[in-house]
């Protein structure tokens, strides 16, 4: 039993958001506390921002005017940022998880400070989301009318990404 900890424990310690998407599938099925609904959730999250810099990707050098060039580039590299801060908080959420899961036995005031860690990585979490769908909101007027599709696929695994943490928060 303690072999299979160890074992588990080395495991953890290698990035959640360096596992390949079937390590990642693996692992969160599994009898473990980590990683679980908030890790999965930043990590749904991170694949919906990944959508929407796709599409803004293809809406370089669509528009004549350089005002909506501009515009488009911005997205790109505030919606990159999302992706990237959501990939980190797959790992986070997992890893404040962690301390949740052995503070259990600790004092109240032990079991607090954990459990507001583990609220303000879902608050994090969810304020990602709320801001890359507003930048989806923006890309939909000046984008590639062909991509739209993978825009709202976006949104919509932001939007759960969202709603999945909110009851962690």
């Amino acid at each position: 039993m303690r072999e299979g900890w160890l074992s588990y424990k080395i495991k953890i310690m290698k990035k959640l958001n360096n596992y390949t998407i079937s390590e990642y599938l693996k692992v969160l099925g599994e009898r473990k506390p980590t990683p679980g609904g908030g890790s999965a959730a930043a990590l749904a999250g991170s694949i919906g921002a990944g959508l929407i810099e796709m599409a803004a990707n293809y809406s370089v050098g669509k528009s004549s005017s350089k005002s909506v060039e501009k515009k488009i580039a911005s997205i790109i590299k505030k919606i990159s940022a999302i992706k990237q801060e959501l990939l980190v908080l797959v790992d986070k959420d997992a890893e404040v998880y962690e301390l949740v899961v052995k503070v259990r036995k600790g004092t109240v005031a032990q079991q607090k400070a954990a459990d507001r860690q583990s609220k303000a990585i879902a608050k994090q979490i969810m304020k990602l989301c709320c801001d890359g769908i507003i930048l989806a909101a923006n890309l939909v007027p000046i984008g590639n009318k062909n991509l739209f599709q993978d825009v709202e696929i976006g949104v919509e695994l932001l939007s759960a990404a969202y709603h999945g943490v909110k009851i962690l928060a």
